[in-house]
């Protein structure tokens, strides 16, 4: 066994932990490097706040997906109300490979999106009427958020306490 210290429960918490963990630090990785083209930007040409502050926001979705599943397995594994359910390990380990498509690819889609934002930035920066151009280029990369997000759902529901 990899760590023999996990019981089902732990592998259950474990999985849950990295879908927000993961989805977060790409959210905060994303938002960070949109953030910073957008200061730049808004350093000349302050007028272009509302633009900018749109792309910059779009990569913090990963953080509030990867959110989304651990809540739904913290509810799943009674875990919030304090009595939680016995699992085995196999069973843990199930939710924890249920976690795993939001938390690496909320990670990697995160820090990408920012990276397409931080491109849309300067994009606004130098023609803002092609913001919307850039906007959807950005939201491209959001489209495996969604399919790492809906794959984490599906194989939610299929769990068993």
């Amino acid at each position: 066994m990899f760590f023999p210290v996990f019981d089902g429960m732990g592998w259950a918490l474990f999985g849950a932990a990295l879908a927000a963990g993961l989805a977060g630090a790409g959210s905060a990785i994303g938002v960070g490097i949109a953030g910073n083209a957008g200061n730049g930007v808004l350093s000349e040409k302050p007028d272009l706040f509302g633009k900018v502050l749109v792309l910059q926001a779009l990569p913090g979705t990963q953080g509030i997906y990867g959110f989304l599943v651990a809540v739904l397995m913290l509810v799943k594994l009674q875990w919030i109300t304090g009595n939680p359910i016995s699992l085995t390990v196999e069973q843990g380990l199930l939710y924890f490979a249920a976690a795993m498509p939001i938390a690496i690819g909320g990670l990697i889609s995160g820090i990408y999106q920012g990276k397409v934002a931080a491109s849309s930035i300067l994009m606004t920066g130098k023609r803002p009427e092609l913001s919307t151009r850039g906007i959807t280029m950005t939201a491209l990369v959001e489209t495996y958020a969604i399919l790492a997000l809906l794959v984490s759902i599906l194989m939610w529901t299929q769990l068993q306490g």
